[in-house]
């Protein structure tokens, strides 16, 4: 039974979900193989899959090509010859087998830690932009699809506790727009035992300098740790409102995730243009 339907929804469900993987299409096969061209299946980043194109050592070949893929963020194709395995040939089939690795571009996910003014904004404007939106609160009345609907995962538990209960990977940027130092203290040293690509903290500069004092002498960790830490969080907009706010914080986010400067756009005009 083909299976390239399941394989199909998966890798939407991965993509739509922020989940690194890595498709693979069997785009040649000759000779006596195990599969036709056109077979599919889907690689995850830890290795796990759906699917297949083959099985035996030849697969367990892909599947390492993928993960590097996955990781390098590029394209590839790889061709097996399946004639002896005592020359090294990943099977005795007879024939060969040309497949190409594609890794998925994942929806990046957002983690809002702090379900307040700020938080909502934030969440709401996530949504609107394609992130996956996770939320997260220690009260129950301010993180369920009633106080705000769409939202992709509602994570009721204290925030030092977050990273048990939803991943947070290279694809995850983390808004933490918390209450204060109490909740600060417990939490930082969590994300940042994590592979989150932004981890921004709510406060004025003050509130920050505060935090790593406290989180040096109670915790150990060092400057160079602390530096992952955008806080204050956000761009230098002067921004008051709660929306304002969001919006800031997004356009960080945006700058760092594409390498942008956060230097404002100037009008170069077009070559031979009057001036």
């Amino acid at each position: 039974m083909d299976d390239t339907l399941a394989v199909l929804r998966a890798a939407l469900d991965a993509q739509s979900q922020g989940i690194p993987s890595a498709l693979v299409t069997v785009v040649e096969a000759q000779g006596s193989v195990p599969r036709h061209a056109g077979s599919k299946m889907l690689v995850y980043n830890d290795g796990t899959f759906i699917g297949t194109v083959g099985g035996g050592a030849m697969e367990s070949q892909v599947i390492k090509e993928a993960v590097i893929a996955i990781r390098e963020g590029t394209t590839r194709t790889r061709s097996y010859t399946l004639n002896d395995i005592q020359a090294g040939d990943p099977g005795v089939c007879g024939g060969t087998l040309q497949v190409f690795i594609e890794p998925l571009v994942a929806v990046p996910r957002i983690l809002v830690i702090g379900m307040g003014h700020v938080g909502k904004a934030l969440a709401e404007l996530a949504k609107w932009m394609g992130f996956y939106v996770a939320i997260c609160d220690d009260r129950e009345a301010y993180c369920n699809p009633e106080y705000l609907s769409a939202m992709d995962e509602y994570v009721v538990c204290k925030p030092s506790e977050v990273t048990q209960h939803t991943r947070i990977d290279k694809n995850t940027y983390v808004a933490a727009v918390t209450r204060g130092l109490p909740v600060d203290l417990p939490l930082i040293p969590a994300l940042l035992a994590t592979e989150a690509a932004y981890i921004g903290l709510i406060g004025s500069r003050r509130r920050w300098a505060l935090t790593a004092k406290a989180l040096k002498a109670e915790h150990g960790l060092d400057d160079a740790s602390l530096q992952r830490v955008f806080a204050p969080i956000g761009l230098e907009l002067q921004a008051e409102t709660p929306h304002e706010i969001a919006i800031s914080i997004m356009a960080q986010m945006i700058m760092l995730r594409h390498g942008g400067t956060g230097q404002p756009m100037q009008w170069l005009g077009e070559v031979g243009e009057a001036e």
